[in-house]
């Protein structure tokens, strides 16, 4: 499964509460889970199984949960059994077909 999710924290205290040191921590975990993983400029994609993707999922919430009172978390799941390297196989099928209109 490939799970897409974005957390931040929320009710930070003072000025210097940092959003981007809280996704740094969030993004850490899910770094040294050792999962297939990708981070871009609104989402982190993780491939693997529901419980280890969904274990990451939470450990990465909590990190970012001690920037503030608050988490906010959004995430969209691609459920595909019997399938891997989606991370890069859905992105390499849809740039063969990019290149199929020229």
């Amino acid at each position: 499964m490939l799970v897409a999710f974005s957390v931040a924290p929320s009710g930070g205290e003072g000025a210097d509460a940092s959003v981007h040191d809280a996704v740094a921590a969030a993004v850490r975990v899910v770094r040294e889970s050792g999962l297939p993983n990708r981070t871009d400029a609104m989402f982190t994609t993780i491939e693997g199984e529901w419980d280890e993707v969904f274990d990451v999922v939470r450990r990465a919430t909590e990190a970012v949960g001690r920037y503030g009172t608050r988490v906010s978390l959004v995430l969209k799941a691609d459920i595909r059994p019997g399938y891997s390297g989606e991370l890069d196989g859905k992105v390499q099928r849809l740039e063969a077909a990019l290149g199929q209109g020229d």
